[in-house]
């Protein structure tokens, strides 16, 4: 069960993109955000929160590891595990809590926590292009197809 879904965008188009994604994320799930320094996956997080009502600044988690958020009954949590040297190290963020209930999992550098988290219903990977981000979504869930549908992603043939 995968789709896939790639574009080459400048800034203002990874939000647009990431906005328009969000709008249908009120159930939640899990998003894994893959790419380099700079690549634009804190810029997508961000979009997305905003429009989900996050009202409060959105900050980045590159030192907290977690900033968690509740909008309009979704608890939305953002982590960055860049400073994970390994995933036994994220014992003490209470995963299992953070996913329980309607709640959104939004994961920058999710291979450093392994198998200890949440599979993902979406796996994004962004790449740098010149003044452009290269991205390219992956579903892995009959959600993340949903999500990729209403992108306009299609199932690899």
């Amino acid at each position: 069960m995968s789709g896939a879904f790639e574009a080459e965008l400048d800034e203002a188009g990874l939000v647009a993109l990431a906005r328009r994604l969000a709008a249908h994320l009120g159930d939640g799930g899990v998003i894994h955000l893959h790419g380099d320094l700079g690549a634009g996956k804190t810029t997508f997080a961000r979009a997305m929160l905003g429009v989900l009502g996050v009202g409060a600044r959105i900050k980045s988690p590159t030192y907290s590891l977690i900033e968690s958020y509740e909008a309009n009954g979704l608890r939305a949590h953002h982590l960055d595990l860049y400073r994970i040297a390994a995933p036994d190290e994220l014992e003490f963020l209470g995963l299992s809590d953070l996913a329980a209930g309607r709640f959104l999992l939004l994961v920058e550098w999710p291979e450093r926590g392994g198998n200890v988290l949440p599979a993902p219903d979406l796996v994004a990977h962004f790449a740098h292009a010149g003044a452009k981000r290269r991205l390219r979504l992956e579903s892995r869930t009959k959600r993340g197809v949903h999500w990729l549908g209403i992108l306009g992603g299609q199932a690899p043939a």
